[in-house]
């Protein structure tokens, strides 16, 4: 459905406007209220972050968040109520909700608007979620003509200013999504949803229009600048944690080494050389053919003593990390615990044949399927074969491929997909956080000797904490791409100053 058939299809609550203003109750950290068949939360995680929470009266919304792991600060705040405006005051922020039309409002204590919700913006339209009753969700702004906004991760419209554009935010190889901007008025706003999502912004108002949801949820914070608002993301969605500092060097990388022996032999010549170089990295292929794929072991010959070969590295002085995908063959050991519980998606997937030739042989078919990532028994049998099969090899870290992840030859109804916490499409542009997150936690329960550090293909709110690097996806050599990847450097404020960054032309 295109954003005109939502418009004109959708349910709008809100319409009538009443002319005695409505009752609210007074909660611990905030305000209840319904207006006009829609329930209201407004709720202080603490004195400049505020949580909104919208859904259709009478029904339940009841949510666990993905990104946030901050709980709610006990917070000072005063309530007073002038005609159809109730006005919540903390020490930092001035939330207003009109009693009468719904719209909220955000101020400083200076009087200094900051960001309106624009009147009749909310929309909630019945959708069939593979059987479960839900709602596409729509919540607009009203911006400043000229205000300026930096943000919603890494993609390819080569802006840096995210005005006047629309955006279809779906997680890919080249673009990692993250529905969260900032303002240069010092302010941010991240939309916690994680279905595929559009980002409009015109003349008229700024909107997320997210495909699925059992109710709006977003959380407005303010900074008073760029700096103040990453402090108030990071403290909703998690620390960034210290990288090892070997990780700030130099390091080599190309499309594959293909034997140990290759490996060992371009640092030995490194030091040979005298050029200074910290680290090296082994991309695909060590674990034997496709049907291996990703096997978590060094099934390819040439690659006969992994523990010698991390071993001989480290002894020059140098650092490796390697190379792990989200999916598996079929015939590896993880994939064969992941079918047993029922943790592997069933949509196309890299690679597509068994065949290592190009193209791909459709007549032998890979088999390749990708791992259910919210499942935590999943995310357990992941790391049980990681850390027997390549951590106990003393390796240093992890180049985490496809973890958009891969999603070829796409179908609608490979979104009806069964995931451990509901349909692929409901969670869809969260599966980066998952996977990440999972091989860092548990690297972190086994050994606190190694900080975690992680370089990953893609990236969602909240992967900050997980000591997570992203780089710029499979993007081609050319002068375009780099003038395009500065510019991600400098305005993607959810990625690389929520936490940080590593762009690989």
């Amino acid at each position: 459905m295109d954003e005109t058939e939502l418009y004109h299809t959708v349910f709008v609550f809100g319409v009538s406007i009443s002319s005695t203003a409505q009752s609210f109750q007074k909660t611990g950290g905030g305000i209840k209220a319904q207006v006009n068949a829609i329930e209201v939360e407004i709720q202080f995680y603490n004195p400049s972050t505020v949580r909104v929470v919208k859904y259709p009266a009478g029904k339940a919304f009841e949510k666990k968040s993905l990104s946030v792991v901050q709980t709610p600060q006990a917070t000072k705040f005063s309530v007073s109520q002038k005609g159809a405006e109730l006005a919540l005051k903390s020490e930092d922020l001035r939330v207003v909700l009109n009693l009468e039309n719904g719209r909220i409002s955000f101020s400083g204590l200076k009087g200094e608007e900051l960001l309106n919700e624009k009147e009749s913006g909310v929309k909630f339209t019945g959708f069939n979620d593979a059987g479960a009753e839900t709602y596409t969700v729509v919540q607009s702004f009203v911006l400043d003509k000229d205000e300026a906004i930096y943000g919603l991760g890494i993609q390819q419209e080569g802006k840096m200013i995210q005005r006047n554009l629309k955006l279809r935010m779906v997680q890919n190889n080249t673009e990692d999504f993250v529905t969260f901007f900032q303002s240069v008025k010092g302010y941010g706003l991240f939309w916690d949803n994680y279905s595929p999502t559009t980002f409009s912004d015109n003349q008229n108002e700024t909107s997320f229009i997210s495909e699925v949801g059992d109710g709006i949820d977003y959380y407005f914070m303010y900074g008073g600048n760029a700096d103040g608002v990453i402090v108030q993301m990071r403290g909703l969605t998690g620390q960034a944690p210290l990288f090892p500092l070997w990780i700030y060097g130099y390091w080599q990388s190309k499309e594959r080494y293909k034997s140990q022996d290759e490996v060992v032999g371009v640092v030995r010549k490194y030091r040979e050389l005298g050029v200074p170089l910290d680290g090296i990295i082994q991309d695909w292929q060590y674990w034997g053919n496709n049907y291996l794929w990703n096997a978590m072991e060094f099934l390819n010959p040439d690659f006969y003593n992994s523990r010698k070969m991390v071993d001989d590295v480290h002894q020059m002085n140098a650092h490796m990390i390697i190379s792990i995908w989200s999916s598996f063959g079929p015939h590896t050991k993880p994939y064969r615990d992941l079918e047993k519980i029922d943790a592997l998606f069933n949509f196309k997937t890299w690679p597509e044949s068994g065949s290592e030739k190009w193209p791909p042989n459709p007549d032998y078919p890979s088999g390749v399927r990708v791992y259910d990532a919210y499942n935590p028994a999943a995310r357990d049998i992941y790391w049980k074969y990681l850390n027997e099969g390549i951590f106990a090899s003393g390796m240093d870290g992890w180049w985490m491929d496809s973890t958009e992840p891969d999603h070829l030859q796409f179908k609608p109804e490979d979104m009806d997909t069964k995931t451990h916490l509901g349909s692929f499409r409901k969670v869809r542009n969260a599966y980066p956080l998952m996977t990440v997150g999972g091989v860092s936690d548990h690297q972190r329960s086994v050994t606190s000797d190694k900080r975690v550090f992680i370089l990953t293909r893609s990236a969602f709110a909240g992967q900050q904490r997980y000591g997570a690097n992203t780089w710029s996806g499979d993007v081609v050599a050319s002068w375009d791409a780099l003038r395009m990847i500065k510019r991600h450097g400098i305005s993607t404020t959810s990625l690389c100053l929520a936490s940080r960054c590593w762009f690989a032309p």
